[in-house]
């Protein structure tokens, strides 16, 4: 019935094409057409998505109206891994960070040194979309295995989200201080200086991991840390990060800037 009702819809828009009287009419009518050709009918690269929308899916994740989820779904595998690899998340990332630039240099600085910028590390800084593409990690719709990677981290091979390198290098010629705040183990510590060194982030105010003794869930790690900088006297002006749980909870900063990520949940 779906099908009949499109053909007829299309027949229709053809027929009044070769009706219209002149140019203007015709131009018209053909965006009407381009308009109903818009309509998802595949996911990423022409894969069938059926009974799922992959594209609405990750907008429910990246909204955060989609939440505590665990894998990305199997239907979404080859939607997730176009995305990742290809222009739109490059091009979403430099979107995040040209706003967060304009932002950075719109700011009034005391000039005191105490003016930081918070920046989470994996899918921030730095990425693992080389071990996501990975066919046993699948981009996420393969269960995490916290052994493979670790395995991955202790390589110290992640590379820099380019737009968000070039941010962090805004930030420190404007007088702001970047801070990390990380859920990485402290026993990745010197694995993660050299990591950032390597990719370009060669100087920050405080680099913060995961200690023995801090649980809870991620938004009360990070909150707490971040707690710990405003008691400290430092003003957070401006915090990104690719999980909620970088962006919420307490002292969160004057401004936060959601990088995308529809690899993973952590909440």
């Amino acid at each position: 019935m779906r099908s009949c009702f499109t053909i007829l819809l299309l027949f229709s828009a053809i027929v009044a094409v070769a009706l219209a009287s002149n140019e203007e009419d015709h131009q018209v009518i053909s965006q009407v057409v381009e308009i109903h050709r818009l309509r998802p009918q595949t996911g990423s690269a022409g894969y069938t998505v059926p009974q799922l929308d992959c594209l609405s899916w990750r907008l429910a994740v990246e909204t955060n109206n989609l939440q505590n989820w665990k894998l990305v779904p199997k239907e979404c595998t080859n939607y997730v891994g176009h995305y990742m690899l290809g222009k739109q998340y490059r091009h979403d990332c430099e979107y995040v960070a040209k706003q967060a630039i304009e932002y950075a240099k719109s700011l009034k600085l005391s000039g005191d040194g105490m003016d930081v910028w918070v920046f989470d590390i994996d899918e921030t800084t730095l990425s693992n979309s080389p071990y996501y593409a990975r066919s046993d990690v699948a981009f996420g719709a393969i269960a995490y295995n916290a052994t493979k990677f670790n395995e991955w981290t202790a390589e110290g091979k992640l590379p820099a989200i380019p737009s968000i390198l070039g941010l962090y290098k805004i930030v420190l010629s404007l007088g702001i201080k970047p801070v990390f705040i990380t859920g990485t183990r402290d026993n990745f510590k010197q694995v993660r200086i050299a990591n950032l060194k390597k990719a370009g982030y060669t100087n920050w105010a405080a680099l913060i991991l995961k200690g023995e003794n801090d649980s809870g869930s991620a938004v009360e790690f990070k909150s707490r840390k971040r707690t710990a900088l405003v008691k400290a006297g430092y003003r957070i002006v401006g915090n990104i990060g690719d999980q909620w749980s970088d962006l919420i909870g307490k002292n969160v900063g004057a401004r936060t800037f959601k990088l995308p990520d529809p690899m993973y949940y952590i909440g």
